[in-house]
């Protein structure tokens, strides 16, 4: 397999994992703040979706770091197919739950215009994060699911 940047134990695979991590923490810390998220679905979604999505990219960067300290390669076809079906499910629990908060939110302030009661700066904030943690997460996806294709 051929060593692509992004790809696990490669410096832009570590760069990657961190901005993903750093993404789902800051949307999970924004909708935990607020103490009416818990009585919206989507929103426990969203919050349960970043904490698997932390749990997940911050494994993997402690992975490509030990990887990038003894220079080991982990770019083997189990390895890799691992990293593929893990980001294929975070990616998927990721998007769905950005979507939904998205929607509900959408509703909540423009069609229900009660965003006086509620946290919507928040819920956007926290919402906007998911999908930009998603976005980081998408190149590593397909940069594994490439190579386990091809592989």
């Amino acid at each position: 397999m051929k060593d692509l940047p992004g790809m696990p134990g490669t410096p832009g695979g570590l760069g990657l994992r961190l901005v993903q991590f750093v993404f789902a923490a800051v949307a999970l810390a924004v909708m935990a703040s607020t103490n009416d998220f818990p009585s919206v679905t989507s929103f426990c979604f969203l919050v349960a979706a970043a904490i698997l999505q932390c749990l997940w990219s911050f494994s993997l960067a402690i992975v490509d770091i030990y990887a990038l300290l003894v220079k080991r390669c982990l770019r083997n076809r189990r390895a890799v197919c691992l990293f593929a079906i893990g980001d294929g499910i975070t990616a998927a629990l990721t998007f769905s739950a950005a979507c939904a908060s998205s929607g509900i939110t959408v509703l909540i302030d423009n069609d229900l215009d009660l965003c006086s009661e509620n946290h919507c700066a928040s819920f956007e904030s926290a919402t906007a994060m998911a999908f930009l943690s998603w976005f980081a997460l998408s190149p590593s996806f397909l940069l594994n699911f490439w190579s386990m294709a091809s592989g």
